[in-house]
């Protein structure tokens, strides 16, 4: 016999699991970014804007920040809701009262990663400790993965957790893969050391070196967006991340009323599929795919209503 599943602890573990995700994917952005800005000629132009569009801080767009003011608030800004600093405040705080139901260890890995973010703010912005930095969240938050992978029980609150991380990895996939469309798919992209930048995208989601093993072509748009959209062995992709959604909420209790919204948004990825693996590459149209995953963002949205609803209103 199970045991219940509070449905304020499920909520708890439901958004601690995106805090961490968000911290996670947002210090392999920064990380990425930065090494691309490093290897391209200092005669390109580079913008650290885009990193505000792909982690959906849009309000600061436009108004001058430099690259110290943006990393500063994608890092350590303690009043940005969204900065690594914050979710990982965030993730602590929900799971400080749910610690009953995950691994002990679970818990001191994430109030160390806590304790890690706040005493080494002040430095993380210069780039030879911000390198560190993102580094050492990137770790602790996949040893925390491997915790959970190897001790935790498969119920509820597993997959609970389970689901928040892969509705947040779908969402930063799509956020990434939109705002660098326009920018490497534009009349410019072809000049403009896109083999590069293209390279830079992989890494921002960990795939170049998975991407070399299952893709025999070069590193450009059509290739690159078929693997990040849908090639399913790779658990960063959308095909898969989608696929785990459906995996737990499949396992939860009234999962089928959630199950709706799972299938509008598979529709959604298929058809986004399905569009560029027709489109030759000079067909492949920026605009067009940041509209596609604009549509992708809509579906994870009703998604998420759909569990706030129904989950963390039944589970008992």
């Amino acid at each position: 016999m199970t045991t219940p599943l509070l449905s304020r602890v499920a909520g708890n573990l439901y958004w601690a699991a995106r805090y961490l995700e968000r911290a996670e994917d947002t210090s392999r952005l920064v990380r990425a970014f930065t090494e691309v800005i490093v290897d391209l000629p200092v005669t390109s132009e580079t913008s650290w804007e885009p990193l505000l569009a792909m982690v959906g801080d849009l309000s600061l767009i436009g108004t001058g920040l430099d690259e110290t003011g943006i990393i500063s608030r994608l890092l350590v800004d303690a009043g940005s809701t969204g900065s690594v600093v914050s979710s990982v405040a965030a993730a602590r705080e929900n799971l400080r009262t749910t610690r009953e139901v995950m691994p002990r260890e679970a818990w001191e890995t994430v109030n160390d990663l806590y304790l890690y973010t706040v005493g080494d703010s002040a430095a993380a912005v210069r780039r030879p400790a911000r390198t560190r930095f993102c580094q050492r969240v990137v770790h602790d938050v996949q040893h925390l993965d491997g915790i959970l992978t190897s001790s935790w029980s498969r119920d509820a609150a597993y997959e609970v957790w389970r689901l928040g991380e892969a509705i947040e990895r779908t969402d930063m996939t799509t956020r990434v893969i939109g705002v660098r469309a326009v920018a490497l798919m534009g009349h410019h992209a072809a000049g403009d050391h896109a083999d590069v930048q293209w390279m830079g995208l992989l890494r921002a989601l960990s795939a170049l070196q998975m991407y070399r093993r299952a893709v025999h072509q070069p590193v450009e748009a059509g290739p690159v967006l078929l693997f990040l959209l849908g090639h399913r062995p790779f658990p960063r992709s959308i095909a898969h991340c989608v696929g785990r959604v459906r995996e737990a909420v499949e396992r939860l209790p009234h999962g089928e009323l959630i199950l709706p919204s799972v299938e509008a948004l598979e529709a959604i990825a298929g058809e986004v599929q399905r569009d560029i693996a027709a489109a030759g590459e000079a067909e492949l149209d920026g605009y067009g795919l940041d509209a596609a995953m604009d549509r992708l963002q809509v579906g994870l949205i009703a998604v998420d209503e759909a569990v706030n609803r129904t989950l963390f209103g039944w589970v008992s």
